[in-house]
């Protein structure tokens, strides 16, 4: 059993993802052809460095074994590897959705993600 993945997404289009069962993508997937998605070690990173600011998030756990092999860990950022997906997100694969409101400080408040 591999470790969640994550994606950040705004709670908008999350919801009409779980209206119609599968999550083609945010805009900037659509634009580059994959589903970007963090590994525990990156997701406040990525909030940090693509959600600065920005409320009306949530924060997705997903299950990479659920995925198969649309799954590709690909080097991004000084080379790390972060996971993408070629194809739609199966809501299946989905462990939960948790809010991620920013905190006082301006900074996104994680839920425990050692769990």
């Amino acid at each position: 059993m591999h470790s969640a993945i994550y994606k950040i997404c705004p709670e908008s289009l999350w919801r009409q993802a779980e209206s119609v069962g599968t999550f083609a993508g945010a805009p900037v997937d659509l634009a580059d052809g994959f589903i970007h998605f963090s590994t525990v070690e990156q997701v406040r990173e990525t909030a940090a460095k693509h959600f600065a600011g920005h409320d009306d998030l949530l924060l997705i756990a997903i299950d990479p074994d659920k995925l198969g092999p649309s799954l590709r860990y690909e080097p991004s950022r000084g080379g790390a590897l972060f996971p993408h997906l070629y194809g739609p997100l199966d809501l299946n694969a989905v462990s939960w959705v948790r809010p991620l409101p920013l905190g006082p400080d301006g900074t996104h408040d994680f839920p425990d993600l050692t769990a």
